[in-house]
């Protein structure tokens, strides 16, 4: 029997959630569609310490199956399932999954974006174990230690600066000759007394044995290698939204993410981008939170309207 959702969730991460939350309080049927567990990239960090409520930190994985359980309590349903292809444009869009068909009056979009990595051999070992993806969520851990941070744009450049006010020494490890970062930020890390640079380098290997212990560098002019002790490595290469299922139907900008404002509204009226996946300028736990409710507000308006 083909049943319509008020609202499909695609992404059971914090925004995904919070959004099937508010609007199953709301009264609308929601079912979120999760191809692994809930928590998304989240649920890889071993501790959250600036989600607000949880004073001693919180992993992860159990806040994203906190939130996962209360959506659920105020009857949201969680499918385990792939999401194949999606056609957008109907009253009624329609989810082909490797479970079957969903139907659903408004669509949110909670895909995330995942951090571009290294592309080394043993790189997901050392995930969590002194090689992170995120200052802001792992970098307190490094108070008075020695790190480096790979990558030379916006991102990695703000992370440095970000590290550098709490650990000992920041490395800044970039593959070209200068910083690719907007140029307000060059003098500002010229003048850091505990900031370094490693320019026309690259990580050639990840060094240490149950935990990173440093890396080797090569030089990509000369092929001189080099290597670095260190407490903790911070990579910053930029990252790559979760977005094949939109192309062509939703309007996407220059990177691939969704075109959303903060109201999270997509070009597509009932279809909303939450969290990591839509155009933004802070991609935290909470900020994706705030967008879930936000498309919450914003489906309840439409469904109303309609």
């Amino acid at each position: 029997m083909k049943r319509i959702y008020d609202m499909l969730v695609i992404g059971g991460g914090p925004g995904g959630y919070t959004a099937a939350l508010y609007a199953a309080r709301a009264g609308l049927s929601v079912a979120v569609l999760e191809k692994l567990s809930a928590g998304g990239q989240m649920a890889l960090t071993d501790t959250v310490d600036n989600y607000p409520g949880f004073p001693e930190g919180i992993d992860g994985f159990s806040l994203g199956e906190n939130m996962q359980l209360q959506a659920e309590r105020f009857g949201a349903e969680t499918v385990l399932t792939e999401v194949l292809e999606l056609d957008l444009s109907p009253a009624e869009k329609a989810v082909r999954t490797s479970d079957g068909m969903f139907w659903g009056k408004t669509v949110v979009f909670a895909t995330g974006a995942s951090p571009r990595p290294l592309g080394l051999p043993n790189e997901d070992f050392f995930t969590g174990r002194g090689l992170h993806y995120c200052a802001a969520c792992d970098g307190m851990r490094y108070k008075g230690k020695t790190v480096a941070v790979i990558g030379g744009g916006d991102s990695a450049v703000a992370d440095a600066l970000s590290l550098a006010r709490i650990a000992e020494k920041v490395i800044i490890v970039h593959r070209r000759d200068t910083l690719r970062a907007t140029k307000v930020y060059h003098q500002t890390l010229l003048d850091a007394p505990n900031v370094e640079f490693r320019w026309n380098s690259e990580v050639a290997e990840l060094l240490g044995q149950g935990k990173l212990a440093g890396i080797k560098l090569k030089h990509v002019q000369t092929g001189e290698e080099s290597e670095l002790d260190l407490d903790g490595v911070f990579v910053s290469i930029g990252r790559e939204p979760a977005t094949a299922l939109a192309k062509g139907q939703l309007e996407l900008d220059e990177r691939d993410y969704i075109v959303a404002g903060e109201n999270t509204a997509t070009s597509l009226p009932g279809v909303y981008a939450v969290g990591d996946v839509r155009t933004k300028a802070l991609r935290q736990i909470v900020t994706a939170v705030s967008d879930g409710a936000y498309a919450a507000h914003e489906a309840e308006h439409y469904l109303a309207g309609q």
